[in-house]
């Protein structure tokens, strides 16, 4: 593997910036911070490494905001959707239909055993949380429930920024400002396994909470096994299965929030299935196309679906967006799939990871470090001594020395694809020590 060029991005990149600042307003950034920190315009892709204008390569070990299953570029998900290039493009799903759609609900539907077997489908997570939501609520309205309509979310959780996503997401610096935007779920105790206590004591809020306000709760939204945004906060599969036993105790649907953690992430193909459980609906994005190209999915259970089967078109689900069901994003998520049964990918990335914890080692005994911790193939740390500005310092020590990673204000994490092999993880490691020396000058 050839080791990335050291420096910092050079003149075949200035161009390419100057454009995108004055036209691109880019996503999650506060666009000031350009004037000292400089974008990197990326040109190409090659397997698990992103390269700039000037050739710099880059390990990208966060998979691009956590899409990138199989490496860029992967030429299976690449072929197959120039495959479907040459058929159709793209037709809306209101009142037409097209292979891929079809193939692609039945097989997400056989990986539930067929008990979340249909599938309604959007273009990003955040959509997919939307629909969820309404969902359940309309449910309980055609059931003749209407005050059910109110939702549990947990401390830390974050499920997307538009509004009705924003109303159960717990991560202030996206929230605060469109707080009267919002109509706020009740934020339950998070699970999180750094206090050894915290799995219980929350599910036990959950089942008091509902004990006095299940005529009016329609759902609680979870995301199972790490709270990713909120820190990569982590917890045993037993919550998600009380959870699960609260919510039917009570009458309640549980939504699991798999947009970052499905499709392998936590070491299964669903993290729910760690818990031995399904739940009402499943939220999946991100990875199901391989990083490709945007489609999101909301499963649910035969009973929710019949729920608004009905003459009348006030029950049905009158949502929709303009490329639902698109066929090219389909054909890529098909192609996904495929890659995990043809490569065993599940099997594979359980040996990778205990030989990835292997290489962590360094990590887990440096004195600055707190909290090592794993689930699957995401790896996260808390730097508690960290100083003001510590996740800016780190990002970009580690970007000069070739590796792309952004700690969540002072958890550093990895999330790298699935064909990361050992010599690239250990660039990894290596990076994030340096990164850290840089950061906490002193520690």
């Amino acid at each position: 593997m050839t080791p990335p060029p050291r420096g910092v991005p050079g003149s075949g990149n200035a161009g390419l910036v100057a454009r995108s600042l004055r036209a691109v307003w880019h996503p999650a950034t506060q666009m000031k911070t350009h004037e000292t920190v400089p974008l990197i315009p990326m040109v190409a892709g090659d397997g698990p490494w992103l390269v700039d204008a000037d050739g710099r390569r880059y390990l990208d070990a966060i998979s691009s905001w956590w899409v990138n299953l199989f490496g860029h570029r992967e030429p299976r998900i690449s072929g197959a959707i120039r495959d479907q290039l040459d058929r159709i493009e793209h037709v809306m799903l209101a009142g037409f239909t097209h292979e891929p759609v079809i193939r692609l609900s039945e097989a997400l539907g056989a990986l539930t055993e067929g008990q979340l077997g249909h599938a309604f489908y959007a273009s990003d997570g955040a959509s997919a949380t939307e629909i969820a939501l309404k969902m359940s609520a309309h449910f309980w309205r055609n059931a003749g429930k209407p005050g059910k309509n109110r939702f549990l979310s947990v401390a830390g959780g974050y499920h997307g920024e538009t509004l009705g996503a924003l109303g159960v997401t717990d991560v202030p610096l996206f929230r605060t400002a469109y707080e009267p935007l919002l109509r706020a779920a009740t934020t339950m105790p998070s699970p999180d396994a750094r206090d050894e206590v915290a799995a219980t004591r929350a599910a036990d809020a959950v089942d008091r909470h509902l004990a006095e306000h299940a005529d009016s709760v329609a759902a609680i939204v979870v995301e199972p096994l790490v709270q990713c945004a909120g820190g990569m906060a982590m917890h045993a599969p037993a919550y998600i299965r009380r959870l699960r036993a609260c919510c039917d105790r009570h009458d309640v649907h549980l939504i699991a929030d798999e947009i970052a953690v499905g499709f392998g992430r936590t070491g299964t193909m669903f993290a729910h299935e760690q818990a031995g459980i399904r739940p009402d609906f499943l939220c999946l994005s991100k990875g199901i196309t391989g990083g490709f190209l945007p489609l999101s999915v909301v499963l649910t259970r035969d009973t929710i679906y019949e729920a608004f089967y009905d003459d009348s078109a006030a029950r049905a689900f009158l949502h929709s967006h303009s490329y639902t069901g698109n066929p090219l994003a389909c054909s890529a998520a098909l192609a996904v799939l495929d890659i995990f049964r043809d490569d065993d990918v599940i099997a594979r990335n359980r040996e990778r990871a205990q030989r990835f914890d292997a290489l962590a080692q360094p990590l887990r005994d440096d004195p600055r470090v707190s909290a090592f911790r794993r689930t699957g193939m995401i790896w996260a740390f808390d730097v508690p001594g960290a100083p003001r500005g510590f996740a800016r310092t780190f990002a970009h020590a580690a970007l000069e020395a070739g590796v792309l990673l952004v700690p969540l204000g002072r958890t550093v994490y990895f999330m790298p694809p699935y064909v990361v092999e050992d010599e690239a993880f250990a660039h990894i490691v290596d990076t994030t020590r340096h990164a850290l020396a840089r950061a906490c000058p002193g520690a």
